[in-house]
């Protein structure tokens, strides 16, 4: 029995994600929490003629324990977009907010789960829910992720254009570093099968898959960002954490991890000089059982992106930890 829940159901990524997760055989029981509008969204999902027994909650009656209660895997999309005259750091002030206290929920009523973090930004949320964790005496690194499937999923969409790929899902890409901006690093050096992306078209590449983010907001008038290839990342990533934990073997996937916790992740603490950092991570029952350091074989323009990414992810995980110690007035 596998019991998913996701945290932000009734938000732009949260309705497509349940509704994917709603699909999956892997899940029997899926459960639905927001502060608003999931009773609508579970009635809707409910219709649907698969596996899993669905349920919503609001937070009144204790509805986040009760959502929570049993989980085996959390995904966490929770979080407001950026609106109209909102600066970057009044929104992160409320995100991080809204992630702290559900992984206060967590830590009381489902502390072994695997936590998956979708809310932006991930660099600092993912530290965030770390703190949060240890301060509750229950943390794990091995179950806490930062969902940065999103970078891989833009990665093997974008060279399809070089590679003439019919399926860009064929073509594996592992993507290091964090998920904004400059922290992504993606290494087309070392694609399988081998990709040969062509010096004049190599930072245009580059620059897309870091900053893809930007062509959906814009295309959609800024009156919204990127919700459902985010849903669908989130939900591969999701599937594939399931699928390891009921021992599926040779699973590997780049996600945002505590290094330090992690079996390999000490020499890439050590090169990189930040804690938290995205590699491919080998999955299994207990989560993440090993940092694969493919450090050593980045490219010379890689190597260079390397270091604009460490010094943006040094600030960003600082940021979310002095929040969970020295938290803004209300």
């Amino acid at each position: 029995m596998v019991k998913a829940v996701v945290l932000g159901a009734s938000g732009g990524i949260g309705q497509p994600l349940s509704l994917l997760l709603k699909a999956s055989p892997l899940i029997d029981e899926l459960s639905l929490y927001d502060v608003v509008n999931t009773p609508g969204v579970t009635a809707d999902l409910s219709h649907i003629s698969s596996v899993a027994k669905i349920t919503g909650y609001l937070p009144a009656d204790d509805g986040l324990k009760k959502a929570l209660t049993g989980a085996d895997v959390v995904v966490i999309p929770a979080g407001i977009p950026r609106k109209p005259g909102m600066t970057r750091d009044d929104l992160f002030k409320i995100n991080a907010g809204i992630v702290r206290d559900l992984v206060k929920g967590i830590a009381e009523s489902c502390p072994k789960a695997f936590i998956l973090v979708i809310s932006n930004p991930v660099n600092s949320t993912v530290p965030i829910a770390a703190e949060v964790l240890k301060q509750a005496n229950v943390y794990d690194p091995k179950r806490l992720f930062g969902v940065t499937t999103l970078d891989v999923v833009r990665a093997e969409t974008f060279v399809q254009d070089i590679t003439g790929e019919k399926e860009p899902s064929k073509t594996v890409i592992p993507v290091i570093g964090g998920h904004s901006g400059e922290t992504i690093v993606p290494l087309f050096s070392l694609a399988k099968p081998a990709v040969n992306v062509p010096a004049d078209k190599y930072p245009a590449l580059i620059k897309r898959v870091q900053f893809g983010g930007d062509e959906v907001v814009e295309a959609k008038g800024g009156a919204g960002s990127a919700t459902l290839s985010m849903a669908y990342a989130g939900f591969r990533f999701a599937e594939q954490v399931i699928k390891a934990s009921k021992g599926e073997k040779g699973i590997v996937e780049p996600t945002f991890i505590d290094l330090n916790g992690v079996s390999g992740g000490d020499a890439i603490a050590k090169e990189t000089g930040v804690d938290f950092f995205s590699v491919p991570v080998e999955l299994g029952p207990s989560g993440a059982e090993k940092a694969n350091n493919i450090l050593g074989s980045l490219s010379e323009d890689e190597k260079k992106l390397l270091e604009p990414a460490k010094t943006g992810l040094k600030g960003n995980i600082a940021k979310g930890i002095d929040f969970v110690h020295n938290p803004p007035p209300k």
